[in-house]
């Protein structure tokens, strides 16, 4: 088995010491969906919940969280985002819809970002729930999940379709 860089000699959480790295451009993409009923999908689409506009404020929910990461997960390095990019669009399949979150996040470090990018998904996610959960409670959030990233010493990455 591989050794975890977040673990030192004798086996105790470490940060990870990146001083030795070069500057690189590093981005990642992450998504993940907010399962729904169609009735508060309807409602979503009608710009009709109470506590205000739920798509602009995920979006800036997403992206402070990304800024935030750092502060979130205990071992992960506080990064200069470049960008973060928030996308949030309808899905619909056979046996559900919902939204789609997305987040972009783009840097130049010595580190990637995919943990930027895994965290605004899911913040954006839990705050369409918190903005909707007095009409509908058994809203669910699924997939999140990593798609792609690049750039850094471990090369480019992307999910294969199953």
């Amino acid at each position: 088995m591989e050794n975890f860089s977040h673990l030192n000699a004798a086996g105790e959480a470490n940060m990870v010491d990146v001083s030795d790295k070069p500057d690189a451009a590093r981005q990642a993409f992450a998504e993940a969906f907010v399962e729904l009923s169609v009735d508060l999908l309807a409602m979503i689409r009608e710009q009709a919940i109470a506590k205000g506009d739920l798509l602009a404020t995920a979006r800036i929910a997403g992206i402070q969280a990304a800024k935030k990461c750092s502060d979130l997960i205990p071992l992960c390095h506080p990064l200069p985002l470049s960008k973060v990019l928030i996308d949030i669009d309808e899905y619909s399949q056979a046996s559900s819809c919902g939204l789609r979150v997305t987040a972009l996040c783009k840097t130049t470090a010595k580190t990637g970002v995919e943990m930027e990018a895994l965290t605004a998904v899911s913040v954006a996610a839990l705050t369409i729930y918190d903005m909707c959960k007095a009409i509908d409670k058994g809203i669910v959030i699924r997939q999140v999940q990593l798609l792609n990233k690049s750039g850094g010493e471990s090369q480019d990455w992307e999910r294969k379709n199953d």
